[in-house]
């Protein structure tokens, strides 16, 4: 089992719902970024996305995208991650860590290095949003060889038609992405949330996260009453900026005030009604 697995059969034994946090790597510098990430699993984290900067990402909305050229500035680079990652699991060994990004990166990298430095660096799973299940070929299968997660994104606008073939290679669980556009542009309806996480487990025994425009504790806990996990990105990526000086420099507090953030969350997500959680 790797430490999704492991993550998401601990949530399902305590009955209640996980809280996935999104940065994005590097943001707004090396050592700052190190300490929020530090600073996720005693605020209540229980996985952690990192995103991996990419001077074109197509998905991402205006916070996520500053997020990442901020980084890009600051020196960030996939290696950089590695790094964070590495400095990461020398205090915590327990907490899954996800790079979610796209491939270009991945890519230069090259794929087989990158994999043998993915797993020794602590990873464990990966979300890449730019390759579709007819390129599993690419990453998706030599991940999973590698013992990686390879995590899937499923939309409003996957039918039951296509699930299937997304589903075909997807593990650790799957991302539902709740609404239709870029990270950060609607806020999602919990109802229509739960209707569309209990479609996806028709196809599949694998945990589902929801994402994309949840952004407080009552958001969060209105998600968590029907996924087994809550995604939050944008709003966390918006604490980094707003502590950040005139001049680009982060305050003293930048740590502080995401880890803060995120106990609001996790309290919201731990204190969430589970009426329809599955046994």
């Amino acid at each position: 089992m790797t430490r999704i697995d492991s993550t998401f059969a601990m949530l399902k034994a305590e009955r209640r719902a996980g809280l996935v946090t999104f940065l994005m790597a590097g943001d707004p510098d090396h050592d700052t970024s190190a300490a929020i990430i530090k600073a996720l699993p005693a605020a209540g984290a229980d996985v952690i996305e990192l995103g991996m900067p990419f001077t074109d990402p197509m998905a991402d909305g205006p916070a996520i995208q500053a997020a990442g050229q901020r980084a890009l500035k600051a020196g960030a680079s996939l290696r950089k991650t590695l790094d964070l990652v590495r400095g990461f699991r020398k205090d915590n060994d327990t907490t899954p860590i996800v790079l979610m990004g796209y491939y270009n990166p991945i890519y230069i990298y090259g794929v087989e290095r990158f994999l043998v430095d993915a797993k020794a660096a602590g990873i464990d799973g990966l979300i890449v949003v730019d390759l579709p299940p007819e390129e599993d070929s690419e990453l998706c299968i030599p991940a999973l060889n590698a013992g990686l997660n390879f995590i899937r994104l499923a939309t409003p606008t996957t039918d039951d038609k296509r699930l299937p073939v997304v589903l075909a290679n997807t593990s650790g669980f799957v991302y539902y992405v709740s609404i239709t556009g870029i990270t950060g542009s609607a806020t999602p309806d919990a109802a229509r949330v739960s209707e569309a996480v209990a479609r996806i487990k028709r196809h599949t025994t694998l945990p589902v996260a929801v994402g994309f425009g949840v952004r407080t504790a009552a958001q969060a806990r209105g998600i968590a009453e029907g996924a087994d996990a809550v995604v939050v990105g944008s709003a966390l990526v918006d604490v980094v900026k707003a502590n950040l000086g005139a001049d680009g420099t982060p305050g003293p507090g930048t740590a502080a005030a995401v880890a803060a953030l995120v106990r609001e969350l996790a309290e919201g997500v731990r204190t969430a009604s589970r009426p329809a959680m599955v046994p």
